[in-house]
């Protein structure tokens, strides 16, 4: 089995490239569970709930192709660089991980090989197939409460130094009364994170999208938001396209 789920464009001129970096919490049998309870594997720390249902949702309205992560964010991230101390956790929010407790580098190289760079070479595939006007958007959501502290933001627009689509994004969210934050609950800034690695470094537009998970827990729920948030993209796509 691959390292990532493929959905090829159905609109072969669609500019747009999806990715949801944490789709899954599902690991390669090999690993078991990391030594990890199964309960674990449907919280927050193993995947980005609802997240995958709304890239599909996506894709499918935007006739886009997509890329998604096909094992949990606990065996390896791939929205860190190769080279990221936390590429493979050892403790997550609190939970020590054990199976990745003994990772050494050998382990972590292996990891790289098998999982991380299949799925950024499959990123890399799409944008080279779209050609220079090709624009990503990457899916992750985000925990109604951390340590305590409810996040009000429904969406957040994280970005770096671009701003060609977090911009005409922010103000079409505001149209449509949505609660959003601009690099917020993250920041956009992370260096060699997977849209620094496919966007900046390309020079393509690109920005990171972040919705709360209590909104999209349910797949009634994520396609329904996923609807609501395809016609907010949608116009701030135009916008930026206008803008050029």
């Amino acid at each position: 089995m691959t390292a990532f789920e493929h959905i090829p464009a159905r609109d072969a001129a669609s500019p747009l490239l999806l990715l949801c970096d944490h789709a899954s919490a599902a690991l390669p049998e090999a690993y078991g569970r990391l030594g990890l309870a199964p309960a674990v594997f449907e919280t927050h720390i193993a995947y980005d709930i609802g997240a995958a249902q709304v890239t599909r949702a996506l894709a499918a309205g935007f006739g886009a192709a997509a890329v998604l992560g096909r094992w949990s964010r606990l065996l390896i991230d791939l929205n860190r660089g190769a080279d990221d101390p936390t590429l493979v956790m050892k403790l997550s929010d609190g939970s020590i991980i054990p199976g990745n407790r003994a990772a050494g580098p050998d382990e972590i190289a292996r990891r790289i090989r098998d999982f991380h760079a299949p799925y950024h070479a499959a990123v890399s595939e799409e944008l080279d197939r779209i050609g220079a006007n090709a624009t990503i958007v990457s899916i992750h959501s985000f925990t109604p409460v951390w340590r305590g502290r409810a996040r009000p933001w429904e969406v957040g627009v994280l970005w770096d130094k671009d701003r060609r689509l977090a911009g005409p994004l922010m103000a079409r969210l505001s149209q449509h009364a949505f609660v959003w934050g601009d690099n917020e609950p993250y920041s956009g800034a992370l260096e060699n994170d997977c849209l620094n690695r496919h966007g900046t470094r390309r020079g393509l537009a690109h920005v990171l999208v972040e919705i709360r998970q209590d909104l999209i827990g349910t797949d009634a729920d994520a396609q329904s938001f996923a609807h609501k948030l395809s016609f907010v993209l949608a116009a701030a796509l135009g916008d930026m396209a206008r803008a050029r």
